[in-house]
């Protein structure tokens, strides 16, 4: 809730209606005018009283001022110095003086015979050295951190995604880092997002509903879910497609349940009674795939998984009326932290 504030002229202004002690509030107010008028010139103050000091940004100057501040005192020539910085004379010479000014001592002493440091600017370039020196580091750290990050990937992905669509991206991926190393954990939906959470993984790939809580994500690729039976089964010879309540009553072979397979089944037939008990459930869709080959039962697969044993008839698609078996496959990584270096890279890869 806001509180209404009112300054300290409104209540001398009210007491101004009653003569002495009005004029008494009106030189108040002159007061407290004028004190807070200097104060604003002044600055707020620091947290003990007294003048507050500027952040230490704008009192100490910037790396490159100091860069050429040593390119002076090396060349005892300005515009030797712009040379070596990569400036015009004319901007270095600006330079010097902003960060005089800034400082408020003389640095450099101009003549036609070039440029000379003052004893300021010999003891201000002896600090300026210092503060170089550990910028240099700093940036060497940064570059090993970057080395260290990019010198290898932490991949997590869902069994379809890993199997079928993950092994182009990092052939294309190698020819593009080839110093980079590689690892994938192949797993189900749940499994990714858990590896991510854990900070185990780079980068994740899901074949939900959905972006887990937690995530960033975007889409990727997109898929259909077909089921199908060995040759040999009844649905094969089938005339006409199934009905959704006839295939939810149906015992299936099945991924488990968190992956992305079982959750768009679950979804889709979630209005038309639900998944009857499993005829088996799986935890590889390699595994789900051989049991429908062997004819074990009908099971949901990946379109993706499966476009060999169509072409060769070892498993027949029974179509499905009624139902959105579609889904679309999605990079994620924890929220918040979009992904970079050789991660940045393979998402690339995947959108183009």
């Amino acid at each position: 809730m806001s509180r209404e504030t009112r300054g300290p002229w409104s209540a001398d202004g009210e007491q101004g209606a009653h003569g002495a002690q009005g004029a008494r509030g009106a030189e108040g107010v002159r007061r407290t005018r004028g004190e807070s008028g200097a104060q604003a010139a002044r600055g707020p103050q620091g947290e003990h009283g007294g003048e507050p000091r500027a952040h230490l940004s704008h009192r100490v100057p910037d790396l490159g001022a100091l860069e050429l501040l040593l390119a002076v005192a090396r060349h005892g020539s300005l515009g030797a110095a712009a040379r070596e910085v990569g400036i015009t004379q004319p901007a270095a010479s600006s330079r010097i003086r902003s960060m005089e000014r800034q400082l408020g001592v003389a640095l450099v002493d101009r003549s036609p015979r070039g440029s000379r440091l003052t004893d300021a600017g010999a003891l201000v370039t002896d600090w300026a050295r210092r503060i170089v020196e550990a910028a240099e580091a700093f940036d060497a750290g940064a570059q090993a951190l970057r080395g260290r990050r990019d010198s290898r990937l932490r991949v997590a992905a869902s069994m379809t995604i890993a199997e079928y669509l993950l092994p182009g991206w990092l052939i294309a991926l190698r020819a593009q880092r080839p110093d980079t190393a590689v690892s994938l954990q192949a797993g189900n939906s749940a499994a990714v997002a858990e590896r991510l959470f854990a900070g185990d993984a780079d980068v994740g790939f899901v074949e939900g509903l959905a972006v887990p809580d937690g995530l960033d994500g975007v889409v990727v690729a997109h898929d259909r879910l077909l089921v199908v039976v060995a040759p040999s089964h009844p649905w094969a010879r089938r005339r006409g497609p199934l009905d959704p309540a006839e295939l939810a009553a149906t015992p299936l072979v099945l991924r488990e349940r968190g992956s992305g397979t079982r959750q768009v089944l679950d979804a889709a037939l979630s209005g038309h009674g639900g998944l009857a008990q499993p005829l088996l459930e799986l935890a590889s869709t390699t595994a789900v795939k051989a049991a429908a080959v062997s004819a074990a039962g009908p099971a949901v697969l990946s379109e993706l998984a499966i476009t060999e044993e169509l072409a060769s008839r070892r498993l027949v698609a029974v179509p499905v009326d009624g139902v959105q078996l579609r889904r679309d496959l999605r990079a994620v990584w924890p929220a918040g932290h979009r992904p970079t270096g050789p991660a940045r890279d393979l998402l690339s890869l995947t959108r183009s």
